[in-house]
């Protein structure tokens, strides 16, 4: 059997485009593989339960009777040692669990405005 002569470059011009257009599509058009969708499926579904979460965290410092100690500790504190510190005060910490979580007391953080903003 006989090809036609345009058989040979027609393929590896396929070829080529189809390469050009996966790495033109995985670059810069936004594609992206189901891995790396579910994990940024699952950071965006954690930040929205961390901003659910502020009220609470809110809710608990207001109803908290050391409120004022507490928040003049944190207002001392500056950098990460103020994160730490507001996971010690037990405000970040979800409703069920036992230890305190980080990007609750950041956010947590914000809501209280220590810095006067």
């Amino acid at each position: 059997m006989t090809f036609p002569e345009w058989t040979k470059p027609g393929l590896y011009g396929a070829l080529g485009g189809a390469i050009a257009v996966s790495l033109l599509g995985f670059t810069w058009g936004g594609w992206t593989t189901s891995g790396n969708a579910e994990t940024m499926a699952q950071e965006f579904a954690s930040d929205e339960v961390t901003l659910a979460m502020v009220p609470v965290c809110l809710n608990r410092s207001a109803a908290d009777s050391e409120r004022t100690q507490k928040l003049a500790a944190l207002q001392e504190i500056s950098g990460f040692g103020r994160r730490t510190a507001m996971m010690e005060t037990g405000w970040a910490t979800y409703p069920g669990s036992d230890t305190p979580d980080r990007d609750l007391a950041d956010a947590c953080l914000a809501g209280l405005e220590l810095d006067g903003s």
